[in-house]
């Protein structure tokens, strides 16, 4: 689904206002899907979660990623904790418990002891 943007109508300008959504096109791009329930909201629910949980991803904050290689870090690490160790209400278990990927809630130092894992091996290949 592609929305169709125009500008804000003047009475709700400011210096950040949104555009306002005017249509939507329908563009078939793989398989077959139904068309009547073809819709954004999934992807636009994660974002939303990503950008209020990421401060970095929002340009106006002071954390701002300046080298791409912390804005992969930091999204990978929001990904981990939000899959393993946040237990989501509809699900009453992490995401990665209900799809069977893992068996045990995670906590912040299981994070971490993966990351200093990670980065151990990384080092001894690249010695080698």
């Amino acid at each position: 689904m592609h929305k169709i943007y125009s500008a804000a109508p003047n009475s709700i300008k400011g210096r950040y206002s949104p555009a306002v959504c005017i249509g939507t096109e329908k563009h078939r791009i793989e398989g077959d899907p139904d068309p009547t329930r073809v819709s954004t909201s999934l992807v636009e629910r994660q974002n939303f979660t990503m950008r209020m949980s990421i401060r970095r991803l929002a340009k106006l904050t002071n954390a701002f990623s300046q080298k791409i290689e912390n804005h992969a870090l930091s999204v990978a690490l929001h990904y981990m904790h939000y899959s393993f160790a946040r237990i989501h209400k509809t699900l009453r278990v992490t995401p990665a418990m209900a799809a069977g990927v893992s068996d045990k809630l995670c906590s912040i130092e299981d994070i971490a002891n993966m990351v200093d894992t990670a980065r151990v091996k990384t080092e001894k290949t690249q010695d080698l």
